[in-house]
């Protein structure tokens, strides 16, 4: 009898430790789309034409809610559980990096632009003059699948991987793993929206190129938005991941680097310096043309996700140092956050820092390398993570897995 209680006690253990590692968005998005499955189970509601992405109805009566309706239901369960158990793992890495209200925001960028290319490429389709093809104006299209799609893109090309497994059958190169899947979709299930899948596969495209660059806000905007009161209750949730802070290694063409000349009026300047917190782009130091420039691959800090409560303790003067310091402008006391040194001063003092700080990460590199894993995974995870190899390790086994 004991063997038997300690193994059916086994399963919720495991299943509460699986779900409390996924982070606060992600795991918000999981119990949305199901709830909404289970409601509309319960209602007997199949009345999908009145939610999904339909581009006649979008672009004859101006049905723009079909853009966000159509991503949160799912016509069958095993179209809600495939998509979502999908989602979990892409989601909790790219929260992990990015952070929980970047993830966000970046989820309804590509919702909208998945379903601007759908209209654009189904319209060329339907009224071209050589063959029209009016199938793809009167598709329905429902799931979150277009978005899985362009963070299959997205997480792909910040992993540096070089190959990837097909549902561990066979190995692809990594370019082409996104391409692979939708055709495989397209060939071994029923019922799938090809442009819907095409769509996101361009969204995540044109995000890893910088072509959404001038769409996505600064540091000081999502540092802003954490430091509501409206969304105290939600940052003090141990999933919940800061935006602010990480250094960073790589790059990742989606900000914009734009530096104002001295000579520019002040006007100007100051209408600029609002413009340009809603711009991403890389800070460097004007004090320091020599000292190392924060590259923007890996906007998140990557924190654990047990360590939000113990963040939130900080004072409010800390906050203040933290906003000020990942402000566009230019910083006013740049000190040292968390053990990263400052790149205002060249001395003796500052080249010690850089040089003990990229010792110790290549030392903890190194013997993530030594335990097994890929030295180019490796050194993602241990970015996102801050430098902490538990975290890292944490990281790499769920991407494992």
């Amino acid at each position: 009898m004991r063997p038997n209680i300690v193994t059916e006690a086994g399963l919720p253990t495991r299943f509460n430790q699986w779900w409390a590692s996924i982070p606060f968005i992600t795991s918000g998005v999981v119990i949305i789309c199901g709830v909404i499955y289970l409601v509309c189970l319960l209602v007997g509601y199949d009345s999908f034409v009145e939610i999904c992405f339909l581009p006649s109805l979008i672009v004859s009566r101006f049905q723009v809610y079909r853009i966000f309706t159509s991503v949160l239901f799912h016509g069958s369960l095993l179209h809600v559980v495939f998509n979502m158990l999908a989602l979990v793992p892409l989601g909790t890495e790219l929260e992990r990096i990015m952070g929980s209200v970047r993830i966000l925001y970046l989820m309804m960028l590509l919702a909208t632009s998945n379903a601007i290319f759908h209209l654009i490429i189904a319209s060329l389709i339907s009224y071209n003059p050589l063959h029209p093809y009016p199938f793809f104006m009167n598709e329905c299209a429902i799931g979150f699948s277009g978005i899985i799609f362009s963070m299959i893109v997205i997480e792909t090309s910040l992993s540096g991987a070089q190959s990837r497994s097909v549902f561990g059958l066979f190995n692809v190169p990594a370019k082409w793993y996104a391409w692979i899947l939708l055709i495989l979709f397209q060939l071994l299930a029923s019922n799938v929206s090809l442009l819907g899948h095409l769509c996101g596969i361009l969204s995540g495209f044109a995000y890893t190129l910088g072509l959404f660059k001038y769409l996505l806000p600064g540091p000081s905007f999502y540092s802003a938005i954490e430091s509501s009161s409206l969304l105290s209750a939600c940052v003090r949730h141990s999933g919940f991941i800061l935006c602010t802070g990480g250094t960073t290694y790589g790059h990742l063409p989606t900000y914009s680097n734009v530096n104002t000349a001295s000579s520019t009026p002040l006007i100007r300047r100051n209408l600029w310096r609002n413009l340009s917190s809603w711009m991403l782009h890389r800070d460097t130091s004007t004090n320091s043309p020599t000292g190392p420039a924060q590259d923007p691959r890996f906007p998140g800090r990557g924190r654990t996700l047990g360590a939000a409560r113990n963040q939130q303790t900080t004072t409010d003067s800390d906050l203040s140092l933290q906003t000020r310091l990942l402000d566009n402008t230019e910083p006013t006391n740049p000190e040292v956050l968390e053990g990263r040194h400052s790149t205002g001063n060249t001395g003796v003092d500052g080249s010690a820092a850089t040089n003990q700080g990229s010792d110790n990460f290549e030392e903890e590199l190194n013997k993530l390398v030594a335990m097994g894993f890929e030295k180019i995974q490796a050194e993602v995870a241990l970015t996102a993570a801050d430098g902490d190899p538990t975290v890292a390790i944490e990281i790499l086994m769920s991407q494992q897995a």
